[in-house]
């Protein structure tokens, strides 16, 4: 059992049938009131943010979770497949449960896959990666007035803009938060 004692930034629990993961909380008291915990939530299928209060000393079941670490394999039709490198089990994730991460995935590379009572839900991506561009835009000469950007696409399919002297070929660093470009590899 968890307690609202234990509670963390990061910490899994399953509160209504809902897995949520803890994005910040604060222990609260007033005077001659009983302690609470503001929370809140990260729902973790659908990254819907909640907000709930909870009375200190509340307690919560531990669900039953697990972090593999996975090598990207490829894709098909059906979804992503992933494969455990000390087991060799394959998994396959839905795009539906991927979301946006799926512009990221980079084949033969590692992540972190989240399962649920054994059922992969979701991946966890590092904070940057590195891709290498597929297209640019050519760049004009006279347009570097100011900041000036360009649209270019990466290997895995995903546009982004950059500035004006990256070329076809080159590895660039993307955030996975945004989706914004952060700077030559």
């Amino acid at each position: 059992m968890i307690s609202t004692s234990d509670f963390r930034k990061g910490l899994r629990l399953e509160i209504d049938g809902q897995l949520l993961t803890i994005v910040d909380f604060q222990h609260a008291r007033t005077a001659q009131r009983r302690a609470n915990v503001w929370t809140k939530f990260k729902n973790i299928r659908t990254g819907q943010v909640i907000e709930k209060t909870f009375s200190a000393g509340e307690s919560f079941k531990q669900p039953d979770f697990q972090d593999i670490k996975m090598q990207y394999l490829y894709a098909d039709g059906d979804g992503f497949h992933f494969m455990d490198s000390k087991t060799y089990d394959q998994t396959q994730l839905t795009r539906e449960s991927l979301g946006r991460s799926v512009d990221f995935l980079k084949e033969q590379s590692q992540y972190k896959i989240l399962f649920f009572e054994g059922n992969p839900i979701s991946i966890d991506l590092p904070a940057a990666v590195e891709l290498k561009v597929t297209e640019s835009e050519p760049a004009v000469k006279g347009d570097s007035v100011s900041n000036m950007t360009k649209n270019a696409v990466v290997e895995t399919g995903l546009s982004v803009r950059v500035p004006l002297f990256i070329k076809e070929g080159e590895m660039i660093k993307i955030d996975t938060g945004t989706g914004e470009y952060l700077g030559r590899a």
